[in-house]
């Protein structure tokens, strides 16, 4: 928990501090001077009387009660200092500085626990332990750089990583993004970036606190307490961006089935992302970026003006717009040819507006305002401006920030000239934030775009026989399910399924395949990878093939019956289901064959799940084009595809053993979508 004596310290006292402000105990000290905290600081260190002017108490014991200790002294002698100053002290904060507990060893891990004891005893809150601190505008706790001046207006920012946090923010801050609470919670031994989310949504102010906020997560222990709390706080106007480190394959475990392969951790943080209207970003400047998106009105359409007097950036940002789904529409008409003509000869209105290296600031100022109020179709701006160097620009920028003071529409300014304008570029850095690469801009904007909104919880899950399943369930033992097993399930689940029967008589299969009718499909039962092995036979059209391939198929090895059912007709679908271990049940679906094997061309998303998800995630496919239908193929009916796995939400949430879930191939059409093969494991352990 998060407690007052935390976020607003009446007293402070920096265990380790030194005179020495090259080591982390003498420059946290320093940043607590320099930052002005008003209330009472203290230090304890056994060799001095004083330090950097604050009184320096040799021995805890004569300590007065204190609210807040940050520590920095070796790990072997935390956990006694903790428990001193938690039962005789008051103490019920703590930021823990030191590294050398579980990220080193085994003996560290002890050691930390047991400060994790000390400070639940009292209620407390612990950061860290191998953490930089936490910033406020209470206090400055950290013993890093740089400290930026805090703004009620920025960015709150949680980071899984000290360093992280402060590269951020050494990148942010000359672009003019600003901040106002920076946590940096090191090992997360009680509270991690989950639970000072959830704090800060518990405690949301619309009226004082920040409404962007900012995640670096290199794990996430609590995805259901990140969902829950970053959904809360978008809907309650805020915005979030998030980078998740560990997105490579190389962090994927090896799996049995095409779900196992396609799915893994990454995966269920991309999915909770999307769930809760989270932005996510993969690297530094993608994450600041997107937060200087935030900082400037929301984008409430798709349409950009492109404002330039340089023609090279501006292509190359309608291009990463025009990529990211966004769009640079042409503009014209007697409103375009009337602007054109208060502009140097040789300027173009055509969208990119460019008016030229001459062009002036009165002419940036008349541009902004006609697109304003004469462009209806246009819903922001970006403007573009550099300089060759020939004279000062302040006033270009000081119109500007004037202009986005005023504007109906949102503008987003791009100044290149970082070096060559330098004066002029950091003299608008203090006033707003400003971004010095269009395409970054452009990635931006696409990557905002593209965020839903938080999804809603399904209102009404179908009805499916909850009875049937959970019979199935308990008679079953941990392991693939039996073909007969699979189809109650689907059955339960109302998810339509090819007739099919399962023998190993071979004096049996005539009288089965009169019932299916020909031409039908023969698969074997038992080995997992059925193709790989030759257990799969297509269009079997007569009695003779019929019996010839069981006998074969009898013979691979595991092989412990044969599977007939008909050959249908339709496209191709994939449809999945992996449990994700603390995340639950991702859902996962797409087309299948080589568009699953080789492209991976498939969608994620966490269960449960609405069918209004699943349509928006449908049209986010490579292959949606095949599934609309194109070139005279027959498309698939889309709700009927969204249906089987809003269905297959519902059979996990009743059958919560389900491991892993294949159904691959479905066959879609107009008419509908019919399961031809299913594969379910599930796991009683």
């Amino acid at each position: 928990m998060i407690t007052k004596q935390l976020t607003h310290p009446q007293s402070i006292v920096v265990v380790g501090a030194s005179n020495d402000i090259q080591k982390p105990g003498g420059k946290v000290l320093k940043n607590l001077v320099d930052g002005n905290f008003q209330g009472h600081l203290y230090v304890i260190n056994p060799k001095a009387d004083e330090v950097q002017g604050i009184k320096s108490f040799r021995d805890p014991k004569s300590l007065p009660d204190v609210d807040l200790a940050i520590l920095a002294i070796a790990a072997k002698y935390t956990p006694e200092t903790v428990e001193y100053l938690s039962q005789h002290k008051n103490t019920k904060a703590f930021i823990i500085l030191s590294a050398g507990f579980s990220e080193e060893s085994h003996e560290g891990k002890l050691l930390e626990d047991r400060i994790v004891s000390a400070v639940n005893r009292v209620n407390g809150s612990l950061i860290g332990p191998n953490c930089v601190g936490v910033l406020t505008p209470q206090y400055h706790g950290v013993f890093t750089q740089p400290i930026p001046k805090l703004d009620p207006n920025g960015c709150d920012f949680i980071s899984g990583s000290g360093a992280t946090a402060c590269f951020i923010m050494e990148a942010g801050i000359p672009k003019g993004l600003t901040f106002n609470n920076v946590y940096s919670v090191g090992n997360s031994a009680q509270m991690g970036v989950e639970e000072v989310l959830q704090y800060m949504d518990e405690t949301f102010d619309p009226e004082k606190d920040a409404k962007v906020k900012l995640l670096y997560l290199e794990k996430i222990d609590k995805p259901g307490l990140l969902l829950k709390h970053a959904t809360s706080l978008i809907r309650k106007g805020c915005r979030i961006a998030a980078i998740k480190a560990g997105a490579s394959e190389a962090g994927s475990r090896a799996a049995s089935s095409h779900t196992g392969a396609l799915a893994g951790s990454d995966a269920a943080a991309d999915a909770l992302f999307r769930k809760a209207g989270i932005v996510r970003c993969y690297g530094r400047e993608d994450l600041i970026s997107v937060a200087s998106v935030f900082m400037h009105p929301q984008l409430k359409g798709k349409n950009i003006a492109v404002i330039t007097h340089a023609g090279g950036p501006a292509v190359m940002l309608t291009d990463q717009l025009s990529k990211g789904g966004l769009s640079v529409p042409a503009i014209k008409g007697k409103e375009a040819d009337a602007l054109k003509e208060k502009l140097f000869p040789g300027s173009s209105v055509a969208n990119p507006i460019d008016f030229l290296a001459t062009g002036t600031a009165e002419q940036l100022g008349l541009i902004i305002d006609t697109v304003n109020d004469k462009f209806d179709e246009i819903d922001a701006m970006v403007v573009i401006f550099g300089t060759p160097g020939l004279f000062k620009v302040f006033n270009v920028y000081e119109l500007l920030d004037q202009k986005m003071k005023t504007s109906k529409k949102p503008i987003f300014p791009v100044l290149p000239s970082v070096l060559t304008a330098r004066e002029e570029v950091q003299a608008f850095a203090e006033k707003r934030v400003y971004f010095p690469d269009e395409v970054m801009l452009g990635n931006a904007l696409a990557r905002v775009s593209q965020t839903p909104p938080p999804a809603p919880k399904p209102t009404k899950m179908p009805a499916i026989d909850t009875q049937a399943v959970r019979m199935v369930i308990e008679e079953a033992e941990t392991g693939y399910l039996s073909p007969g097993q699979v189809g109650k399930l689907l059955d339960a689940a109302g998810i339509e399924r090819a007739r099919e029967f399962v023998t190993d008589k071979i004096d049996e299969i005539t009288s089965l395949a009169a019932q299916t009718g020909y031409p039908l499909v023969m698969k074997v039962v038992g080995p997992v990878h059925k193709s790989d092995v030759g257990g799969v036979s297509l269009n079997i059209r007569n009695e003779e093939r019929l019996v010839q391939e069981m006998k074969r198929m009898l013979q691979i090895k595991d092989a412990r019956a044969v599977l007939i059912q008909p050959m249908l007709s339709g496209t191709e679908l994939f449809a999945g289901v992996k449990k994700e271990d603390k995340f639950g049940h991702l859902i996962l679906f797409g087309l299948g064959g080589i568009f699953i094997e080789v492209l991976k061309d498939v969608r994620h998303l966490l269960a449960p799940v609405s069918k209004e998800e699943v349509l928006r995630e449908i049209q986010k496919l490579k292959s949606h084009k095949i599934i609309e239908g194109t070139r005279g193929m027959e498309g698939i009916h889309q709700p009927a595809f969204a249906d089987v796995m809003v269905r297959l939400s519902a059979l996990v949430e009743a059958a919560p053993e389900i491991t892993e879930l294949d159904l691959n191939p479905l066959l879609g059409n107009q008419q509908g979508v019919t399961a031809v093969d299913a594969r379910i494991r599930i796991s009683k352990l």
